[in-house]
């Protein structure tokens, strides 16, 4: 989508603190941090949220898992623990409508979701 910030940042329209990429995701450090460590990582393609998930992307999930554990090394945060988080919708919490995983941790995590 061409006004979909995430999309422009995969594009390389628009700057990020970029922390992994391989062929299929982007991790980039998030601007507003939740958490000492707070990462975001999205699929290169569009998919707006969560339920727009389906069989024909369904190995995205896959993909996001696994950057996932490489963000949490790359970051130093794999053994003493993180938060993996996706919000979908409005009353999920999501603000940008490109299906994105927070990766929060730096610190020990209570009830606040990122």
């Amino acid at each position: 989508m061409s006004d979909c910030i995430f999309c422009k940042i995969v594009r390389g329209e628009i700057p990020c603190a970029k922390v992994y990429e391989d062929d299929h995701v982007l991790a980039f450090d998030d601007i507003h941090p939740m958490a000492p460590t707070h990462v975001v990582i999205i699929p290169k393609n569009h998919i707006p949220t969560l339920m727009d998930v389906d069989a024909a992307n369904t190995n995205i999930i896959n993909h996001l898992m696994t950057a996932a554990q490489k963000v949490a090394r790359i970051k130093g945060i794999a053994d003493r623990g993180f938060r993996v988080a996706i919000n979908c919708n409005v009353e999920g919490g999501q603000v940008v409508f490109h299906l994105h995983v927070h990766v929060l941790g730096g610190r020990k995590l209570q009830d606040e979701l990122g």
